[in-house]
């Protein structure tokens, strides 16, 4: 068992930072209680189970499992450490300004794992996010290993690479996984090791390094950098929702996704900061269609 009490300088909000790793509110890898959290996570130990909990101004730490003393000294960069938010400069535009100072809490975390963050991007490929997070948590159900320690029940670890491999075709139909997302997620198995970050790499790095996978594109190789190093800047290009968030909130109209980098460019270096900021307090153009039912290829 791995303990330690940490004290953020900043007026930490825990759920708001790590919500961007939540897959859906049953996640089998991220629960949130009214103290703190539970997390598991993969490591070159072996899997862990993270319990944050925050009062009196202290982030208290304990972990369990081999991998317990890595991910537990991780916490600091989940929530935020190594982020330097007081580098941004929300520009005139009245809307982030106003979005940025009244957001203080907001850091961009970094887990420092390719694999964990990965798997769930492959599969929220092309389908609706619905869809994505049942099949998440049928694939932990099936090939996850239960999360070491007093984890609430339930939880499990993001399966290994070589246990994903191990799945069979029959199997992926009944988690529902279609074929062109079950040949990414083997495409990445077989690469996973190469793709865990080593000193000196960046977002750029590991972006093109997954770029060169058969099946991962812009928009995946984006989520995962986001996540692995809380890069500021990288925007998930290809998003089916974002392009019209970012127009509607700063131009007020509908763009496409080169639009959206085009009103994104006066932030350059920040500009998944401001994303961030406008999922909080942006604006959606109204609906004027029924939303797209999810597919269940579990029935095709």
């Amino acid at each position: 068992m791995f303990t330690d009490v940490w004290r953020p300088h900043w007026p930490l909000d825990l759920r708001r930072v790590l919500s961007p790793s939540l897959r859906g509110a049953a996640d089998p890898t991220l629960r949130f209680t009214p103290d703190g959290a539970w997390r598991t996570a993969s490591t070159p130990d072996g899997p862990a189970t993270v319990r944050v909990v925050v009062g009196g101004g202290e982030v208290r730490v304990a972990a369990w499992g081999p991998g317990a003393e890595r991910a537990g000294s991780a916490v600091p960069g989940w929530l935020g450490a190594a982020d330097r938010p007081e580098e941004f400069d929300p520009g005139q535009h009245p809307l982030v300004v106003w979005l940025h100072r009244n957001a203080p809490w907001l850091r961009l975390g970094r887990t420092g794992c390719t694999w964990d963050a990965l798997v769930p991007a492959v599969l929220e490929q092309k389908v609706t996010t619905v869809e994505a997070h049942r099949v998440f948590r049928a694939l932990l159900r099936l090939a996850g290993e239960p999360a070491p320690g007093p984890a609430p029940e339930g939880m499990r670890v993001v399966p290994t690479p070589a246990r994903v491999l191990a799945v069979t075709d029959w199997e992926w139909h009944r988690c529902g996984l279609d074929g062109a997302r079950r040949r990414a997620l083997r495409a990445v198995t077989s690469v996973a090791s190469r793709l865990e970050p080593c000193p000196g790499w960046d977002a750029a790095t590991l972006s093109a390094r997954m770029r060169t996978v058969p099946g991962i594109g812009v928009w995946t190789a984006a989520e995962v950098v986001q996540r692995v190093f809380g890069c500021p800047d990288t925007v998930s290009y290809g998003d089916y929702h974002l392009k019209n968030l970012v127009g509607w909130s700063l131009a007020g109209r509908k763009t496409d996704d080169d639009g959206m980098m085009e009103l994104l460019e006066p932030w350059r270096g920040q500009r998944q900061r401001v994303v961030r900021l406008l999922t909080i307090g942006g604006s959606r153009p109204p609906r004027r269609g029924p939303r797209v039912a999810p597919t269940d290829y579990r029935r095709i």
